[in-house]
């Protein structure tokens, strides 16, 4: 099974998180996806050319995209005050073309009434592991592992 991973890739730290994550995911036979895979991380000394932010946004958008679209889920890292706003538009993305979508969240804040925010909680149903094993635990019962 493969699975596109949604989330934060802007600084070392999510970065090597993401890696973490696609070992740990192997573990389990799931192809885990990065888009920081792809060599297309922003370059900071040129983001300040609106020409290359341009033409950088609809490489990053197009290519994220078609990879999204050649996995059979998507894994959104919740971590953080707020779920990463790239990460939120691949998910309704994929909600929307109707890919299974999970969630992984070691972070204990929470955004509204002590849930996520709402609507990333009504496309996820439940389906938001704490780690890896619950989440191949849940894979493993839709059926996909």
């Amino acid at each position: 099974m493969r699975a596109y991973i949604a989330g934060p890739l802007f600084c070392k730290a999510e970065r090597e998180y993401n890696l973490q994550l696609k070992e740990r995911l192997s573990e389990f036979s799931v192809e885990a996806v990065l888009p920081q895979d792809c060599d297309m991380l922003f370059e900071a000394s040129q983001m300040d050319g609106r020409t290359y932010a341009e033409e950088a946004a609809e490489k990053v958008f197009r290519r994220d995209l078609a990879l999204l679209e050649s996995c059979d889920v998507l894994i959104i890292n919740l971590d953080g005050r707020v779920p990463d706003e790239g990460a939120c538009v691949e998910l309704g993305y994929a909600y929307a073309k109707g890919i299974p979508v999970y969630g992984i969240k070691t972070d204990v804040r929470v955004s509204e009434y002590g849930i996520d925010n709402m609507m990333v909680a009504g496309m996820l149903r439940g389906r938001t592991a704490p780690d890896v094993p619950a989440l191949a635990d849940m894979l493993r019962a839709d059926g996909l592992l």
